[in-house]
């Protein structure tokens, strides 16, 4: 924000709709750049609910949230927060079958090449075991154990980072205190017009209700899916993904706690979907993400609700969506952030990651002056890779499956998919590699958790892995399992770690 007139300057931002995406967005713009003098206004009314559903989150909240100078103790206790060390897939290959998708790595590398190369040799020998058990992670969540990460390399407590879970009806709130803190200034009331430039189209204000009008040079729409400047007022246009991922609806509900407080989410397939169960310190959350095209809203509703572990809390509530993106998330002085710019569905957590990624772009990109054009191009261009390379990852979890008892299963089984896809599951199948990419949320060992938890298993490996003898390689698979399991067994219970570490809702 240097080297420009002041006339021209972005003074002033306007965030329309409070929520989980418009408060992360007033505060993490306030954090980083309110010393600038930057005014930021966020507008929002009571009388226009939240979906308040994005409870589970993947590791890189925590970078958000100790970059804005948010504090985790104080963070977890408000919003009834657990810990997260990866998410539960039940029954996607086939009934019966269960894997970890862990927020850290598989085994340890040895002379350049990838731990999982020495495992899929050895992978049928009966002393080997599964991969799952060379992910400190994963050891840990099947033991309901946890412990913050080591910041010692050469430790095996380094392999894995965290996440949390937490109550997104409290997260708001939270993030709005810390918002306020900073300069943030929030205006009650309802959007009832747009303004425009006649001649640029870039919006000049908005008016309230009351017949307050709001001016502000760049503007944030984060009014969830109606869209209310991006698509009511600039007319944007929305890319349907709805091929590729065809579940449109999500019925939701609040469930009183049962057993131990496990550091995961799960995510078990249904017959025209997936279930998501998320413990929180205070209840469990539960979905029921599900295609209208396969089954109905009741029968959809009865399958959540007869696989509750616990006494109902409230009345389930329907949410429709339509999987995609806006055909440009930053269109003129506009910025979407939050379901009014997309939406892919929650089963690997990434709704509130693509919040936090659209605000660290937008901070990375904050224009000097009121020419966005650069920068707005660019921004679209991240953000476009982001939603595809996840868009990749989700399909392959739906896709990837020897599940034929049901309409719903035949069609993914079989669908044609992303040829950026395809290409990664060849690869895969032939030799085990995994093609990485510079941008992108999800790295190597993620691939590899879904491919072969999925059961695309490679037909061979890396060739240098036959440098090394084969019982060399099995006493070498062998103690690194046991320290695996050793180092997870010297956790503590997840629940007590709350509780010890002053981060349980007493603490609040």
């Amino acid at each position: 924000m240097s080297g420009a007139g002041s006339a021209k300057r972005v003074k002033q931002v306007v965030v329309i709709g409070g929520g989980t995406a418009g408060w992360m967005t007033a505060a993490g713009l306030a954090s980083m750049l309110g010393s600038t003098g930057l005014k930021i206004t966020l507008i929002e009314s009571d009388a226009i609910g939240i979906v308040g559903v994005g409870e589970a989150t993947l590791p890189h909240i925590k970078l958000f949230n100790d970059t804005i100078g948010v504090d985790e103790a104080e963070f977890m206790a408000a919003t009834s927060a657990t810990f997260k060390l990866g998410i539960e897939f039940v029954d996607w290959a086939r009934k019966g079958d269960s894997y970890i998708h862990p927020f850290g790595e598989f085994g340890l590398a040895n002379q350049g090449v990838p731990f999982h190369q020495y495992w899929s040799k050895m992978r049928n020998d009966p002393d080997v075991g599964p991969l799952d058990e060379y992910s400190l992670p994963v050891v840990a969540c099947r033991k309901g154990k946890f412990q913050r990460p080591s910041d010692d390399p050469r430790s095996v407590l380094s392999t894995y980072r965290y996440a949390y879970q937490f109550d997104a009806l409290q997260y708001a709130p939270f993030m709005r205190k810390h918002g306020e803190a900073r300069g943030v200034t929030r205006i009650e009331g309802k959007v009832t017009g747009v303004h425009q430039d006649s001649e640029s189209g870039d919006i000049t204000s908005v008016t309230l209700e009351d017949g307050q009008q709001i001016a502000g040079d760049l503007f944030v729409d984060c009014t969830g899916f109606f869209g209310l400047l991006i698509e009511k007022a600039l007319e944007t246009g929305y890319e349907s993904w709805s091929d590729f991922l065809p579940c449109d609806r999500a019925v939701a509900v609040p469930c009183e706690s049962a057993g131990p407080l496990l550091p995961y989410t799960r995510a078990t397939a249904d017959k025209a979907g997936w279930r998501w169960r998320i413990p929180l310190q205070h209840r469990t959350g539960n979905g029921h993400v599900y295609s209208s095209g396969f089954t109905s809203d009741d029968a959809a509703q009865q399958a959540l609700v007869d696989n509750l572990d616990g006494k109902l809390l409230a009345d389930p509530r329907i949410l429709r969506f339509a999987t995609g993106k806006r055909r440009k998330l930053w269109n003129r002085n506009c910025i979407a952030i939050g379901l009014s710019g997309g939406f892919l569905e929650p089963l690997e957590s990434t709704s509130i990651y693509l919040i936090q990624e659209g605000i660290t772009k937008l901070l990375e990109l904050f224009p000097d002056t009121s020419d966005f054009t650069v920068e707005a191009e660019e921004y679209n261009r991240k953000m476009d890779l982001e939603f595809e390379r996840i868009r990749d990852f989700l399909i392959l979890h739906y896709h990837a499956t020897e599940r034929d008892d049901s309409d719903f299963w035949n069609y993914m089984r079989t669908m044609k998919v992303p040829a950026s896809l395809t290409e990664k599951m060849e690869l895969f199948r032939a030799s085990g590699r995994i093609a990485s990419y510079d941008h992108g949320l999800f790295l190597v060992p993620s691939w590899i958790a879904v491919l072969l938890g999925q059961r695309i298993e490679p037909t061979g490996y890396d060739w240098r892995v036959d440098q090394l003898d084969a019982d060399e390689i099995r006493r070498h698979l062998a103690g690194l399992r046991t320290h695996m399991d050793q180092a997870a067994s010297g956790m503590d219970d997840h629940g007590e770690f709350l509780s010890t570490n002053g981060l349980a809702m007493s603490a609040a």
